[in-house]
């Protein structure tokens, strides 16, 4: 938000609920136990081991914060991707929500009662009746 909230980056906004949603993930907290510690596997591969190449490894990586615009991948395979900056991936996600949005309907009741109101103030200020 800029000038008192003048101005406003939307693309800032979805780079922020980014943001927000990894700290809402930790403060959430995280299990701590022998299995999300993975002390079987601990003993099975052993310590200063590769536990890369574990199974468990590769299964435990979804316990951790799935960002959309933060890029987690090594420098290599963004570079392959197009070297595209947050903000280029936020811009890319907000024409996205901009081209797909479609305004919920409003039920009659509403439709009406916006009418009424539009159609007194033309009718007050001497205005040629608007069509709905």
């Amino acid at each position: 938000m800029l000038d008192m909230g003048v101005c406003f980056c939307y693309k800032q906004l979805l780079m922020d609920a980014d943001v927000a949603d990894m700290v809402k993930f930790t403060v959430a907290g995280l299990p701590v136990n022998d299995a999300s510690l993975s002390v079987d596997i601990i003993k099975e591969v052993g310590a200063a081991k590769n536990f890369l190449s574990h199974k468990d490894t590769f299964q435990n990586r979804k316990i951790q914060s799935n960002p959309v615009l933060f890029d987690r991948n090594m420098r290599g395979r963004w570079e392959e991707r197009g070297s595209q900056s947050m903000s280029e991936r936020a811009e890319a996600k907000l024409r996205t929500i901009v081209a797909q949005y479609r305004p919920p309907e409003l039920p009659p009741a509403v439709r009406k009662t916006i009418r009424d109101i539009v159609n007194e103030a033309e009718d007050k200020y001497g205005l040629p009746l608007s069509v709905d």
